[in-house]
């Protein structure tokens, strides 16, 4: 069959009779046969779903203006009645299958995108309705509409939870004596997803609190199971008597969690008013804890855990209990990726190893002022979430092998979950000694591919991935990360460290650690070769130049030391020896810095100028200058041995200089009373290098012998 007669399509591919009939239809004809077909229903799940997915995507492309048709047609969403309304709402029954329910939940998606307030007055219409009618049946119905579109439309479903005397009617009927598990599951579930709005959040916690806990508590000792009233079947399954399933039980114990992890602020009059449920997050916490070994309950332990973790207390306890620990990592390593399971795993594990923010001495104030403004909350931080106690959760999450887990997870996780994945490694790399472990466990090739998928607008993103990424390679021997067989290239790491060395965009005040430790990892690179210190060079020296004035000593000292690596390459040589007035200007800042107040601050300066000197140009730049032989003279002078070693080489460089410059190196140095620093340096002076160094520049300076240069030890 030619597959001309269907438009659009590819010639050399042989047209089905259904594409050419379905061609020859018009738009507004092929919707109400579509819509007619659902409404039929008797299809098997799969053609179900693929006729909603159809409809999805008519309403979806109908509602733009790029993708509408250009055959005239009134709007598709007006095809959908009352009725059709009510085909599709149904397929969101707890009762379908969770493919059919999914496709049903996108559809429904695109049909109040594209009908707007139409579409909004039809789902309010249809969920009064229901409920109206009182039955078990239509109950299950209109709950589970609710719980599948509240991450949908959450104020629309909101508007609807909170009509007047709805949330007070789910006491009297969860409460009846004789009871659906189904209607039960459904509640619950609508309850959970209403957790995640704030009004109805404090409507449950005012309304549901009581019999919720009723239903986490009231476990019967004894049951008579021969009893004929105990069960009766109706169209949605069993009615119990007092009797609530493992699920129901769970999912009710989750809504607590949900209503005492996230607290708001009372308004005035309403504290009296809410009672609190009495089984506490500790103890909602721990029957999660024991829930996670068993798998019909795993993903009820997970969401529960993901709100209770919250609170310090439980995270303590958590972190304390290595069974738990291997369990939860075991359930995460088990979970498919972007699955609830996964996302909300990784969530306790972010929630267990997360510090509390550094808080400059301005914003402590503010917290404190905000902390008397409301007299009614305490002052104090809770002192579980000090760095130390948090320092132990992180070792103990850790040593229950998560590196792994979490490397997997990377390659196929959401965006989303791939965030709190670096979280978590961020977190863990604070501690020194497991950076080396947490490498060599792939942790250095997770980041990089993180950094890598992170879109470039996603500031926070890459900025943690970078931070983690410094923290590993500040402690880890670059030659085991990049070297031998390991396919990661030492430039790779480059451009992430160098994004954390300017400012953030996204906060008020500037955090100076993640700049330093950044530092710090490409100081530690810079030790390797001229493969990984030329980009540095190229792409991050206007910023390294900037950093060398901070007001931060250690920033300052960090820089210098990065600069003493980079003077290994000539590229960095040139910059400050290329004769030009930049590299002149650079010099004078580098020799200032070698009569720093801060010792580690002259070591680095006086060795990047023992670097620097083995060069006529670099010699010749520092000689132009009027404190430039005195500030190299004054180190020999220093009290320090290493500080005395580099400034007895630099001298001796300077004055061996080649040509005519090498003179000048004499005379300048003759001239700044080198003889009488160099006899002191020989008195102070017990290693023998160093002293046979001095030895050499005296003997310089008083005859006219010109060895050659002497290069620094490493």
């Amino acid at each position: 069959m030619s597959s001309q007669l269907v438009p659009g399509a590819d010639p050399s591919v042989p047209a089905t009779s259904e594409a050419v009939e379905q061609a020859n239809v018009s738009l507004e004809d092929q919707t109400l046969l579509l819509l007619a077909r659902l409404m039929e229903g008797g299809q098997e799940d799969e053609e179900t779903c693929r006729e909603l997915n159809t409809l999805t995507k008519l309403l979806t492309d109908d509602s733009s203006m790029e993708t509408r048709s250009t055959e005239p047609h009134k709007p598709l969403y007006e095809l959908v009645d009352t009725d059709c309304v009510e085909t599709i709402l149904g397929y969101l029954d707890m009762r379908q299958p969770p493919t059919v329910r999914g496709h049903a939940t996108l559809t429904t998606s695109a049909y109040l995108k594209a009908a707007g307030d139409k579409g909004v007055e039809a789902l309010s219409s249809f969920f009064h309705t229901t409920v109206g009618k009182g039955t078990y049946d239509d109950f299950i119905t209109a709950f589970s509409v609710a719980a599948s579109l509240f991450p949908i439309v959450p104020d629309v479903i909101a508007d609807l939870f909170l009509s007047e005397g709805f949330v007070v009617s789910l006491g009297p009927l969860m409460r009846r004596k004789w009871k659906s598990r189904k209607v039960e599951q459904a509640a619950l579930e609508m309850l959970n997803a209403a957790c995640m709005n704030t009004p109805c959040r404090e409507a449950i916690k005012k309304y549901c609190a009581e019999w919720l806990d009723e239903i986490v508590t009231d476990v019967p000792s004894t049951v008579d199971v021969a009893s004929p009233e105990r069960r009766e079947v109706v169209e949605d399954g069993s009615l119990q008597q007092r009797i609530h399933s493992e699920e129901v039980r769970n999912l009710a114990a989750v809504v607590l969690a949900k209503l005492q992890a996230v607290t708001s602020a009372p308004t005035a009059g309403e504290e009296e008013r809410i009672q609190p449920a009495t089984t506490s997050i500790e103890d909602l916490s721990d029957m999660f804890r024991n829930m996670i070994s068993t798998s019909t309950s795993q993903n009820s332990s997970i969401e529960g855990l993901a709100y209770a973790s919250l609170q310090p207390k439980v995270k303590q306890s958590l972190a304390s209990d290595k069974a738990f620990l291997k369990n939860l990592i075991k359930a995460l390593g088990s979970s498919p990726a972007k699955s609830p399971a996964t996302y909300g795993a990784l969530t306790i594990l972010v929630n267990l190893t997360t510090y509390q923010p550094s808080l400059t001495e301005e914003q402590k104030r503010m917290t404190q002022l905000k902390a008397y403004a409301n007299a009614s909350k305490s002052s104090k931080p809770d002192p579980l979430n000090d760095d130390e106690n948090v320092a132990k959760r992180c070792q103990a999450v850790f040593e229950a092998g998560v590196i792994p887990i979490l490397v997997t997870h990377s390659q196929h996780g959401s965006a989303a979950s791939l965030m709190l994945v670096v979280s978590i490694v961020n977190s863990l790399a604070r501690t020194t000694k497991i950076r080396g472990q947490m490498a060599q466990q792939g942790a250095v090739k997770l980041l990089l591919h993180a950094y890598s998928v992170f879109p470039t607008d996603n500031v926070p993103a890459q900025r943690t991935t970078a931070h983690a990424l410094a923290r590993i390679l500040i402690s880890t021997n670059p030659q085991h990360v990049f070297g031998g067989s390991n396919p990661l290239s030492v430039t790779s790491a480059v451009r992430p460290l160098l994004l954390i060395l300017g400012d953030d965009p996204t906060v008020e005040h500037r955090d100076l650690l993640p700049v330093f430790e950044s530092l710090l990892a490409l100081t530690n690179l810079a030790s390797t070769d001229d493969t990984a210190r030329n980009p540095i060079i190229r792409i991050a020296f206007p910023q390294i130049e900037e950093l060398l004035l901070s007001n931060n000593k250690l920033v300052t000292r960090a820089t210098v030391e990065l600069i003493c690596n980079l003077m290994q390459a000539p590229e960095g040589v040139a910059k400050f020896a290329d004769g030009g007035r930049q590299a002149s200007q650079r010099m004078h800042i580098l020799l200032a810095l070698t009569d720093s107040e801060d010792f580690e601050t002259r070591r680095a300066a006086g060795g990047a100028m023992a670097s620097l000197t083995e060069w006529d140009t670099a010699v010749n730049a520092i000689l132009e200058r009027d404190r430039g032989v005195p500030l190299l003279l004054g180190l020999c002078k220093e009290d320090q041995e290493e500080l005395r070693h580099r400034g007895i080489v630099c001298v001796l460089n300077v004055m061996t200089a080649p040509g005519k410059v090498g003179e000048w190196g004499v005379k300048k140095v003759k001239e700044a009373g080198g003889v009488d620093a160099l006899k002191e340096c020989l008195k102070k002076s017990r290693s023998q290098e160093v002293l046979e160094i001095t030895v050499e520049a005296l003997k310089k300076l008083l005859a006219d012998e010109k060895p050659g240069p002497a290069p620094l030890a490493k």
